[in-house]
């Protein structure tokens, strides 16, 4: 009974479900800490500098009781004409700006509160307010050093590479100076979090460019530094927070760096490093099976981050390059019931932020990849060297250099594959043959198409012929195919007059008893 409760409930588990919050929610708060926490001065003050006329407040659930004396707070602050909107249950994760609820109330600019992914936007412009966890910053420099100490190669390293959860942004100064005063020949790189993001219409990101080095104002990003500058051999990561997606990420986009962990709520560091190849195997597995699928699902996960049209269209060309076949599917927040009903399509990519694409696919029906992995399970070849990327913009970008280069190279000429070649699956262990999408159809000895293309649409020997449509094919192997129409051929009822009233109790239920 537990995998068809997977697929199908009554739904009052949605009435007693227990939500789990995210970090620690005051459950009240004075004026005083209210203004502090939340940055009510700040806020207003961009608001105003911006003169926005219309400001959407989008608030995660576990902030939702502070939303109310959070509006009164800015309502109190700014000018009467200008309006706020309470934004709640957002369409996707809570970490992405909703630009799509807020331009149902027409903002011109929103609030997000709470922990954020720091997505690049491409509408409206952002104001962040990210929250002020505690934490101790001697310790948390304390404690980084003695773990590194005690690993002798890792304290060699001459560059510190600092990231954190953004809710401990409001003491990162303070951590970077407690860093230097206790390492003086190790350089500490950091970006610095941008508290108000506009949109970009080249799509990249509007960050400080400076590292807080004394002296160096032209110094790179922390991307650029972590790429050319400081490689791992050099450098560390310090990573501030607990157990999150972001520390997965972080993960499995720096595989070959050491990365070190200091959780505020604990006080204690440790390695993470050692867990990356598990985690890389895991992803590795799940490329396999999607590599095995012949229809592709491309979920829709976003509608704020920059770029992911651009994206979903270079997805459904990498498909149809491979001779599969996409479907495109925005379903909202993705669970097991919504998937399962597309039973034809047999494996997924998320197109959503970097800290949504990872879902733990354990409980839905097909596997479900991010789109670098997909990249990686249409190549020809099978090679992944343990590289992993989550940009949208990285991934168009090298997409776009690669085509340059293999112009360059061969002059766009492709070869001709064997379409009819087996594939050995490292999933089954067996071989397989690929069903091909998205070709033109091969004329048989006297000229027709394949007779395959041909089927019975109905009982009634009616014939239809399927263009290259895998959910067609798909309902002719179901053994029920939904009731028949019979257009035409039985006479249409009688207009009656229908019941009344609520399900439990319709207005004729009890006629009978009530007579007798």
């Amino acid at each position: 009974m537990a995998e068809v409760t997977t697929f199908s409930s009554s739904g009052a588990d949605a009435i007693t479900r227990t939500i789990d919050l995210q970090g620690e929610v005051p459950t009240s708060l004075s004026p005083e800490e209210l203004e502090d926490t939340f940055d009510i001065a700040r806020t207003a003050d961009q608001i105003e500098k911006g003169d926005y006329k219309r400001i959407a407040l989008q608030f995660p659930d576990e902030l939702l009781p502070h939303s109310v004396p959070i509006f009164r707070a800015l309502k109190s602050r700014i000018a009467a004409s200008r309006e706020l909107y309470v934004l709640a249950d957002t369409s996707y994760g809570s970490c992405c700006v909703d630009e799509v609820a807020a331009q149902h109330v027409d903002a011109d600019a929103l609030v997000h509160y709470g922990h954020a992914c720091m997505s690049q936007t491409s509408r409206l412009p952002v104001i962040y307010v990210l929250g002020k966890k505690l934490i101790d910053p001697v310790h948390c420099a304390e404690s980084f050093v003695e773990t590194l100490k005690s690993a002798s190669d890792s304290f060699s390293r001459t560059k510190v590479l600092l990231r954190y959860d953004v809710a401990y942004a409001h003491r990162a100064d303070d951590v970077i100076a407690e860093l230097r005063q206790r390492l003086p020949s190790t350089r500490v790189l950091h970006t610095p979090i941008p508290l108000v993001a506009h949109p970009s219409p080249s799509g990249q990101q509007r960050t400080s460019s400076s590292l807080p080095e004394s002296g160096h104002p032209d110094q790179p990003t922390l991307e650029e530094t972590s790429q050319d500058d400081a490689s791992p051999e050099q450098s560390v990561i310090l990573y501030i927070g607990g157990e999150s997606l972001t520390l997965t990420n972080l993960l499995l986009t720096h595989s070959s760096y050491e990365v070190y962990s200091y959780d505020p709520h604990t006080r204690a560091t440790r390695l993470e490093s050692g867990r990356t190849n598990k985690l890389l195997m895991r992803r590795y597995a799940v490329v396999q099976k999607a590599r095995d699928a012949d229809v592709i699902g491309i979920l829709v996960g976003t509608l704020g981050v920059a770029n992911y049209l651009p994206l979903i269209a270079h997805l459904r060309d990498i498909i149809k390059k491979a001779h599969k076949k996409s479907y495109t599917i925005s379903v909202g927040k993705p669970n097991p019931a919504k998937l399962a009903n597309f039973l034809e399509i047999e494996c997924f990519v998320l197109v959503a932020c970097p800290e949504n694409s990872l879902l733990d696919a354990k409980e839905f029906l097909r596997p479900i990849v991010t789109p670098y992995e997909l990249e990686v399970a249409l190549q020809p070849t099978q090679s992944w060297t343990g590289r992993y990327v989550l940009d949208f913009d990285q991934l168009l970008r090298e997409h776009q250099d690669a085509l340059q280069n293999t112009g360059a190279r061969d002059g766009g000429e492709e070869e001709d594959e064997d379409l009819d070649q087996p594939v050995f699956s490292l999933a089954t262990g067996k071989y397989r043959h690929a069903k091909r999408y998205g070709g033109a159809p091969e004329p048989t000895a006297n000229g027709d198409t394949d007779s395959a293309a041909i089927i019975l649409r109905n009982q009634e020997s009616t014939l239809s012929k399927m263009d290259d449509s895998a959910a067609a094919q798909f309902l002719q192997s179901r053994t029920f195919r939904g009731l028949e129409t019979r257009i035409g051929q039985d006479a249409p009822s009688l207009l009656e007059q229908g019941r009344s009233g609520i399900a439990r109790g319709y207005a004729d239920d009890h006629r009978g008893d009530s007579e007798s």
